[in-house]
């Protein structure tokens, strides 16, 4: 909630400090098991939007675009559009932003709007990446990953219930 000082709109005030370690240990221990998995598994599990799911994941566990749902959703969604775009067209300028306006669109109409997951489209284009094992993993292992991660760091503490919605 936003604070009002003579009719100007001020930051909201700064979380508590459960809620800024929850913050920091949820992002330490969410990359690192990812991390952790791809070394042992020899399989790729981990990619740059993840780090920006952590942020929701950790220190905005309430929102709606931090949900299960949003999560795993959200990076499945954007990640097969990124596919299939660049079958369809390549990777050059015009794609890519086709690529990322069909991907929120089409996570709008799932309700499973997840804003990391609008990068996905940019990752695999610029990697070059072209098949859809990538769905698999990284995107959808390494997602739920980070929703189990969050379920046992978003419920240490009492009264504390996370997800607010699975589906």
């Amino acid at each position: 909630m936003l604070h009002k000082i003579k009719g100007t709109s001020v930051c909201p005030p700064r979380p508590d400090l459960m809620q800024i370690l929850t913050g920091l240990v949820g992002g330490i221990l969410g990359i690192s098991a990812i991390a952790w998995l791809t070394q042992l598994a020899e399989v790729p599990l981990l990619m740059a939007p993840f780090g920006a799911t952590c942020v929701l994941l950790f220190a905005a566990p309430n929102a709606p675009l931090a949900q299960p749902r949003n999560v795993i959703g959200g990076h499945c969604i954007a990640a097969l559009v990124g596919i299939v775009i660049f079958q369809l067209a390549g990777s050059g300028p015009l794609a890519m932003a086709i690529a990322v306006g069909v991907a929120i669109a089409l996570m709008q109409v799932c309700r499973a709007v997840h804003p990391p997951a609008g990068a996905n489209p940019l990752v695999i284009m610029l990697a070059g990446i072209h098949e859809y094992h990538f769905l698999l993993t990284p995107v959808l292992a390494g997602s739920v990953i980070l929703v189990l991660v969050a379920l046992v760091i978003n419920n240490v503490g009492a009264g504390k219930r996370w997800p607010n919605y699975w589906f």
